[in-house]
């Protein structure tokens, strides 16, 4: 089974803090990293900066915060006390490092990690205005959040690099949140979406 960014985090943060190297007990995860992360590691008594996208947002969090740990779910995990920068070898061998020292199997270790429901959606657009000024896609959103209340989370964000709004929601249940994601996208779509808008002869 292929383990992404948030494993590592969790694994790695809940070794360091064994050891007593985790001070403060927080680590840098960015807004797409999982909600059970954040609750597996709650749990454990580690806390969660939240920050954008980009590795060097991660830095950045990191160096302001003093944490000495950091990472996206896509697998760019920076440790201060080794690296200045993610180093996909290093990271590779310290998880084998923990995993020897535990003298466990790796799903064992990962046990009190449980990763929600999750869906990734992007919607093509012809602007990239504030989403709070889109009356359908602010009261989309809104009704979503609320639907989800404190057993998900939505992030709804621009790509920085193409005409996409990308949606991110995480949920109890796989049927629910793919529903929501269709409402939200349906709602940008008919207010920003590429062709909203454009007659055609």
């Amino acid at each position: 089974m292929v383990r992404d960014g948030d494993a590592i985090l969790y694994l790695w943060a809940t070794h360091l803090k064994r050891q007593g190297k985790l001070q403060p007990a927080k680590i840098v995860a960015t807004s797409m990293s999982n909600l059970g992360l954040e609750r597996a590691l709650a749990r454990e008594g580690i806390g969660v900066v939240r920050c954008d996208v980009g590795d060097r947002y991660v830095v950045e969090a990191m160096e302001q915060e003093r944490i000495v740990l950091g990472g996206e779910q896509s697998g760019h995990i920076v440790c201060s006390r080794l690296s200045a920068t993610g180093d996909g070898l290093l990271t590779a061998l310290q998880m084998a490092g923990v995993v020897e020292s535990a003298g466990r199997p790796l799903g064992e270790l990962l046990a009190g990690f449980r990763r929600y429901p999750q869906i990734l959606k992007n919607v093509r657009v012809r602007e990239k205005a504030d989403f709070a000024t889109l009356p359908r896609v602010a009261a989309a959103a809104h009704a979503v959040e609320t639907r989800l209340g404190d057993d998900g989370r939505l992030v709804l964000r621009y790509s920085g690099t193409e005409p996409l709004a990308r949606i991110m929601i995480e949920g109890p249940d796989q049927p629910s949140i793919d529903a929501l994601a269709e409402e939200l996208a349906a709602a940008i779509a008919g207010e920003i979406g590429e062709s909203a808008g454009i007659s055609r002869a």
